[in-house]
């Protein structure tokens, strides 16, 4: 039965989107061409240029409960539609504002009224037009790995993130784990309280040190919350900078196909409000999330190919190290220039701690999923999406869930 109406549910969702991506892009071709075209600006003889542009975002979830990742509804389906509005500003050579704004009803597909929330926005110093040095302040995506620069919905094959983006721990960031028993507990807590290894993108605020030297790539930055941190805790009006994140990545490209990449990150998982519910002698900097990283990705013609692999460790001073590893391998085929397939394979695994009964248990259930996802690009701005995803876990709790979900992108 199951079966069944996750296939006609595949079905529709197609459907739709190809009805009205089709439609869409037979109607507003010129017009988005003559839009993008009027959104751009020039001042002081074009000394400082740019411009405005856009993404018009509708998804569709149909889900089984409870939903998994970072998705967040009571039912089998849901629409998640947003507006997203980017300003990006040249002044010379050297500086380079962006922004992003997005109407929508939350950072993660939620249910609930639309609000409108500064996505990011940060000033950039470029010194030399080399590219070697580039200074950057605000509220931006992390520098660790290699999906947060390609997590755009246009770039991205798929609809969901990986795995290791949005699968959540036991680990809570608004209390501090005090026996070994609490930690396993949170296994079976509300997910809007448990936090992944790294939240999606990860839009915290600060500042940035990176650049290109020959074949090597390098990014340093100094953010206000870890990468694990909840969309909630990225604003620095929220969470300030009394304990903050280290994060780095070092990429070499040793010729056009082959980019590696390796990343670490320290810094605590908790935040402010969680200091009341520390152990006398110890404090918020004790509870760190320490993760290292490895990524590489491989283009030749239409295929293209991506890796992550993510190995954090959860400090708990009173209890043990709560690690864990994810990873996922992804593939992206053109088959014509408008279409093309992905295929992803993702897991994550889990190691024990004290029961508090004098033997030891998995914080965490292990978990693998694979999720197929096609894209058709009807122009340069319209295109549809389909997914589908099957989880399977196992351990303290076991569960199997499908996913299937559509998106329709207009951007402009």
């Amino acid at each position: 039965m199951k079966t069944c109406l996750i296939t006609r549910c595949l079905g529709i969702l197609i459907a739709m989107a190809f009805l009205l991506g089709s439609r869409m892009a037979w109607a507003g071709e010129d017009f988005l061409d003559t839009l993008g075209d009027n959104l751009k600006f020039g001042a002081f003889n074009n000394y400082v240029t740019g411009k405005l542009s856009g993404r018009l975002n509708l998804e569709q979830y149909y889900v089984q409960q409870p939903p998994p990742g970072l998705i967040y509804t009571d039912g089998h389906f849901l629409t998640n539609p947003s507006l997203t509005l980017n300003l990006d500003v040249q002044a010379g050579p050297q500086l380079y504002l962006f922004g992003e704004v997005a109407l929508d009803r939350g950072y993660d597909p939620t249910e609930g009224p639309a609000k409108i929330d500064a996505i990011q926005y940060a000033l950039r110093y470029t010194p030399w037009e080399d590219g070697k040095l580039n200074l950057q302040i605000g509220k931006f995506a992390t520098v660790v790995g290699n999906w947060s620069r390609r997590h755009d919905p246009w770039e991205n094959p798929f609809i969901t993130p990986p795995l290791v983006y949005e699968n959540q721990t036991a680990m809570w960031d608004t209390d501090a784990v005090v026996a070994a028993g609490e930690l396993n507990s949170w296994t079976t807590s509300p997910k809007n309280l448990r936090l992944p290894i790294i939240w999606d993108a990860n839009y915290t605020t600060g500042a940035a040190v990176f650049g290109s030297i020959q074949k090597f790539d390098y990014a340093v930055e100094i953010k206000n919350a870890g990468i694990s941190s909840a969309p909630s805790s990225w604003n620095a009006t929220t969470v300030g900078f009394a304990n903050p994140t280290v994060s780095g990545r070092l990429g070499f490209r040793p010729d056009q196909a082959w980019n590696f990449g390796v990343s670490s990150s320290v810094g605590t998982y908790l935040e402010p409000k969680a200091a009341s519910t520390v152990l006398p002698g110890y404090d918020l900097g004790d509870y760190k999330q320490v993760t290292m990283a490895q990524d590489a990705s491989f283009a030749w013609h239409h295929l293209q190919l991506w890796a992550e692999c993510y190995e954090s460790r959860f400090e708990i001073p009173t209890v043990a190290n709560a690690d864990t590893v994810a990873y996922y391998i992804e593939s992206k085929y053109k088959f014509t220039p408008q279409f093309f397939g992905a295929l992803r394979w993702n897991q994550q695994l889990f190691s024990t701690i004290p029961d508090g009964m004098g033997g030891t248990t998995s914080w965490g259930s292990n978990v693998w999923d694979i999720d197929v996802a096609f894209t058709y690009r009807f122009t340069p701005h319209v295109q549809a999406k389909i997914q589908y995803s099957f989880l399977d876990q196992s351990g303290p709790v076991a569960e199997q869930q499908s996913l299937v979900a559509g998106q329709l992108t207009v951007r402009f």
